[in-house]
């Protein structure tokens, strides 16, 4: 699929209004001349870590008397996507691998030095130099540079150094319960890279639907999906734009629209009830059907990491699991021995999925509330903690989790979920909130955990969740996450607390953003 534009540059020629202490300025001899003002940092979303003033009349786009370059020769042919990205979006043009001339943009890979993501701009000279430890370091630049130019008109004069404060900054959307199409979700992306986040969750497997074609079941899937073609070319632009897409097909609760077509593998309650979403994990055969899907979609996604989902078996949500489960608590005393209970059979499920998925090479995660306390069958000690909430039965505190050594992921449903339609004391979070009170430790309510176990937490993932799918149009949706998705990732890129007001951030946000 040919790489389309983010959006175009442009802006007005309106004053930075952060304050001293926002980006790191110095004072060493101005350069090139006196005649021009300090520069200040450029106005972005996130904010860089660190901005070097300079005297000078920083850089603009001047059509085709300035263009993009890679360095490199052939050794930074694998630029070219980043260069002719941002060419396009400052409508000059794209000199390929070439010698930088006056005015050009040169972007260029780091022999050494830097962590990953990170980047280092010099504009200096009438000419702009982006170096990036890696490619996605390279491109990060080059939002910078578009984001600047769209705010301000200019890239200041001056050497930016940046790098995120996380290593995963994402948006999860739930296309199980609502579908959104192909064109929303691209959308999505490019909006997603401008703010420099790196993860797109797809939870495309729920009671209400079964999103994404499938070979190996093909009954399972709702009239309403994407074909594989359609998600390959969105696979296909995302790895263009430097975004991982991490597939969650949710088990062994939440498989509704799975069940539906195979209704012996249905768990049933001692009295024969049907328990909403939940697959027996007594039976053989309801291994086989979620290990075909698994292989088949580990088939298609290629992306480092996957979510096994685990929350909300309706078996371990009753009072007396044994009780009401009996034909569960047989199998776990059968598999596991004398003591097991109906929590040993659902935490041996999930590993034994984490070891299907083994082969594969993925970073996996569950939901908090899928890891449970205790028992005689230990949860797979890889396993990442998409941590969520505290509300849900089995929940523990986030330290319970963290002091075990595990990483975790911050999906905390008190600030960056967005629940359509509002259930359940829901309401739908704000930019302004998300800015002001969260930071990636508050992974539990609104406290935060010790600082001691910040390298543990690997960054947040704001989520959208179709609980009332009809509540809003899926534009509405886009419209209603713009600002907290912008709040969301200053805070992961950023680990400064934000000096720029609310009100200015959201100005500029609603610029830079288009």
């Amino acid at each position: 699929m040919a790489l389309t534009a983010c959006g175009s540059g442009g802006g007005d020629s309106s004053q930075d209004n952060r304050s001293p202490s926002a980006a790191k300025t110095s004072a060493a001899s101005p350069s090139p001349t006196r005649s021009y003002p300090l520069s200040t940092a450029p106005r972005t979303v996130p904010a860089v870590q660190t901005h070097e003033a300079a005297r000078g009349p920083g850089w603009r786009p001047a059509g085709n008397s300035t263009g993009v370059v890679i360095a490199g020769g052939d050794a930074g042919r694998g630029l070219a996507d980043e260069g002719r990205l941002i060419a396009q979006e400052l409508k000059i043009p794209y000199r390929g691998t070439a010698a930088a001339g006056a005015g050009d943009v040169e972007l260029a890979l780091a022999s050494a030095g830097g962590g990953a993501e990170s980047y280092t701009m010099d504009v200096s000279g009438g000419q702009v130099r982006i170096t990036g430890a890696d490619e996605a370091g390279v491109f990060y630049g080059t939002r910078t540079l578009k984001q600047a130019i769209r705010a301000d008109g200019v890239m200041p004069e001056g050497v930016v150094k940046d790098a995120p404060a996380r290593a995963q900054r994402g948006l999860m959307v739930d296309i199980a319960r609502k579908f959104y199409t192909q064109g929303w979700l691209e959308d999505r992306l490019r909006e997603m890279a401008d703010l420099k986040l790196n993860q797109l969750g797809l939870h495309f497997s729920d009671d209400q639907g079964f999103r994404i074609e499938s070979t190996s079941h093909p009954e399972i899937v709702s009239a309403q999906h994407l074909t594989k073609a359609q998600v390959r070319e969105i696979l296909a632009l995302a790895k263009q734009l430097h975004i991982n897409v991490v597939p969650e097909i949710d088990n062994p609760g939440h498989l509704g629209a799975v069940l539906a077509p195979n209704p012996s593998l249905k768990l049933r309650k001692a009295n024969g009830a049907i328990a909403k979403g939940a697959i027996d994990i007594s039976q053989p055969a309801s291994a086989r059907l979620i290990d075909d899907l698994l292989r088949e979609y580990a088939g298609l996604f290629p992306g480092p990491y996957w979510h096994l989902g685990a929350d909300e078996y309706q078996a371990l949500m009753a009072s007396n699991p044994e009780a009401t489960y009996p034909n569960l608590a047989r199998a776990a005393v059968k598999k596991y021995g004398s003591g097991a209970t109906v929590a040993d059979l659902t935490t041996g499920w999930t590993n034994d999925r984490a070891a299907t998925m083994r082969p594969y090479g993925r970073e996996l995660r569950v939901w908090n509330d899928g890891i449970y306390k205790d028992g005689i069958v230990k949860a797979d000690p890889n396993l990442q903690v998409a941590y969520w909430t505290g509300k849900e039965i089995g929940a523990r505190e986030p330290v319970a989790y963290l002091s075990q050594g595990r990483t975790v992921v911050n999906y905390n449903d008190e600030y960056l979920y967005y629940v359509l339609g509002q259930p359940n004391n829901f309401i739908y979070p704000t930019g302004q909130r998300i800015y002001e009170q969260w930071t990636p430790l508050v992974l539990r309510g609104t406290s935060p955990v010790p600082a001691k176990y910040s390298k543990q937490i690997a960054g947040g993932v704001f989520a959208i969740w179709g609980d009332f799918p009809n509540a809003q149009t899926q534009d509405q949706v886009a419209a209603g996450i713009r600002l907290p998705l912008a709040a969301t990732s200053q805070k992961l890129w950023d680990a400064r607390k934000p000096t720029r007001s609310w009100t200015s951030f959201k100005a500029l946000a609603v610029k830079v953003g288009g």
